[in-house]
This record gives C-alpha cells, sequence and structure tokens, in this order.
C-alpha cells in the first residue's frame, strides 16, 4: 500500500523539531561561562573562581581588582603556568616570582618604588586585556568598594617611581654608555669609541630600587679624575676596550 505524503511531512517536522530541542539542551559548542555582575568578592568567593571548576569563570585579582581571564584558560586553568595567580590577589608575585607559600600574597611590604610601578603596570595590562568584573574586598577596597590608603599609598609609590627612572634616565643620557658585547670565545667586554670605560655609581639606584649597582660610561681623558669612576680590573688606565 502507498504511503500518504502527508505521513513523510510529518515525520521531517518531527524530527526537525527533536533536532532543535537536542540542540537547544545539548549544544555543540556550549558558550562559555557567564562572568558574575560588577561587585564586591570576598577572598572566600574569589577562591572558587580558581580554574578548578570548568562551569566557572576563571578570576584573579590584583591590586584588589578582580578581572576575568576565562579567555586565557589554558594558561590560567588547571595545570596553566598561570594558574597560581587564578582565584586569589597575588599581586606581589607578578614582581617577586615567588609563586608558591606566603610569595601568593597581595602585600607589597618591602619592594621598591620601582617593583610597585610594575605591579601597577600589570594591572593596567589586565584592564586592557580582561575583563573588569569588581573589586576584593580586604587590603585594597573597604566593604564599600572605596580605596583603602594602602591602595593610594602603592599608586603613589608608583608615581614616585615612575619619576626617579625618569630623572635617572635624564641624568644618565648626560653620560655616553659603553658599548658592550659577549661571545662564547672571547667573553665580555666594554668600549668605549669616544673616551676611555669606567664604571660609576648611579645616583638614584638606591631610591629606586634599594640597592647600589653601577653602569659603565664612558669619559673624556680630562674627566679621568673625578672621584668615583672606577677602571675595570685588569684594564689599562687609557684603555678604550675592557674585556671582563
Amino acid at each position: 500500500m502507498a504511503s500518504s505524503p502527508f505521513l513523510g511531512i510529518a515525520a521531517s517536522i518531527t524530527l526537525l523539531l527533536v533536532s532543535l530541542l537536542f540542540m537547544r539542551f545539548f549544544p555543540l559548542n556550549p558558550p562559555p561561562p557567564t562572568p558574575p555582575p560588577p561587585g564586591l568578592f570576598t577572598a572566600q568567593n574569589l577562591a572558587l573562581y580558581n580554574g578548578t571548576d570548568d562551569g566557572l569563570p576563571i578570576l584573579l585579582a590584583i591590586l584588589g581588582s578582580v578581572f576575568d581571564v576565562t579567555k586565557g584558560r589554558s594558561h590560567y586553568g588547571a595545570g596553566g603556568g598561570y594558574n597560581h595567580f587564578a582565584g586569589r590577589d597575588a599581586s606581589r608575585a607578578f614582581v617577586s616570582g615567588n609563586f608558591t607559600g606566603d610569595g601568593l600574597t597581595d602585600s607589597l611590604h618591602g619592594l621598591s618604588s620601582t617593583q610597585v610601578k610594575s605591579v601597577v603596570d600589570w594591572r593596567d595590562f589586565y584592564f586592557k586585556t580582561y575583563i573588569f568584573v569588581g573589586k576584593l574586598v580586604g587590603r585594597y577596597y573597604d566593604s564599600e568598594g572605596n580605596p583603602t590608603k594602602y591602595l593610594k599609598g602603592a599608586e603613589a609609590k608608583a608615581a614616585r617611581g615612575a619619576q626617579l627612572m625618569e630623572k635617572q634616565k635624564n641624568e644618565e643620557a648626560k653620560l655616553p654608555t659603553c658599548n658592550s658585547r659577549w661571545s662564547q670565545e672571547e667573553g665580555s667586554e666594554v668600549w668605549c669609541d669616544n673616551g676611555y670605560p669606567r664604571l660609576v655609581q648611579r645616583p638614584l639606584e638606591m631610591a629606586i630600587t634599594g640597592k647600589v649597582s653601577k653602569r659603565c660610561a664612558c669619559f673624556t681623558e680630562d674627566e679621568l679624575n673625578q672621584p668615583g669612576l672606577e677602571v675595570y680590573e685588569g684594564c689599562d688606565h687609557l684603555s678604550k676596550l675592557c674585556r671582563l
């Protein structure tokens, strides 16, 4: 007996409806987790977004600002190289490189002005690259989301670091920097096209980094009697090239 064409049409419609329902409840490519609305986080609820639950976005905080970094799941998710930042504020680790234990802290105590500036620069990077979703109540924001004295102090210290770095850059521009190179056969060497290489203390380095350091600068012969200039060990007084 011939089948009715209406039965074929009905079967096709039924199949289409079943397919649509399947795609509605079982999509082939499920959408990414929806980030929470901008708001306030506690350390306890921020810790839930540490990349271990694929159904939740991945969040991290820096200087109390919370960002959704889910699009970087391969880096910030479980097993990723930056997973230690997820679900917490580990501001200090961005410059200390200590990703374990007490190193994963939001405290910047003891860091130099340029190190604090680097942390602020990292925060600016996250504002430009990821989604800002709120503030972490604690060291940098109070329970109403207002910045604390610690955040204002960190930002002021970073600004001082930027000013000192610019001042040192301008000061060092007055003295030509030595040329330098390294090779496996010859090792390291420094030289001056015009003048003679001398080690000289960077005058603002203590204020910038909390440490004393020196750099190689070129001086003319009539400048060599200035105090504080150091000849490289094993290098002649009037040699234009010194091997280290």
